[in-house]
């Protein structure tokens, strides 16, 4: 077994277990939740297999629909998250990411942030907008998402920088 596939199956654990343990039991104001577990599919190494994280992200989503009884919701915006994933990574990193130089637990940076928030905002977005699922409670579905997107991009850079390989 790789060191890569070792690294990637212990942090689906870690993060899955983060959420569930942890974050699933934050509710700030009734509506406010932190969900970083998708930090698994955003810090999936650029040059895995893209078929592994398609399959992954669902198998997370549907492990966090058991928990949450949530019917599908999280595992359908697993899958468009991971499926938008290179979109995104061409957006924010331009010709960098063509040659798989990104490492985005490094030092925060313009171009890792606007990753991590657009990865983000996507997620929420198809999770909030499947969990409504209708069109009249429109602003509802974008306040739960802004807020919920600030919360969890604040808890991912806490989450990477406590994980961050120190430089000695």
């Amino acid at each position: 077994m790789n060191s890569a596939l070792l690294g990637n199956s212990a942090r689906f654990i870690l993060l899955l277990a983060a959420q569930v343990l942890i974050f699933n039991r934050i509710d700030l104001f009734g509506f406010i939740n932190p969900f970083p577990y998708v930090l698994f599919i955003i810090l999936y190494p650029v040059n895995g297999n893209k078929t592994g994280l398609l399959a992954a992200s669902f198998f997370l989503g549907l492990l966090m629909d058991m928990f949450w009884n949530s019917g599908g919701v999280h595992a359908a915006a697993c899958v468009v998250l991971a499926y938008f994933r290179p979109s995104i990574f061409k957006f924010s990193f331009g010709l960098s990411y063509e040659y798989q130089t990104v490492k985005l637990n490094d030092v925060l940076t313009p171009e890792r942030f606007s990753f991590i928030l657009i990865s983000v905002v996507i997620h929420h977005f198809v999770l909030f907008f499947l969990e409504i699922f209708n069109m009249s409670f429109l602003w509802d579905i974008l306040v739960r998402t802004v807020l919920s997107t600030l919360f969890t991009i604040l808890t991912c850079i806490i989450i990477i920088y406590l994980i961050k390989p120190s430089k000695r």
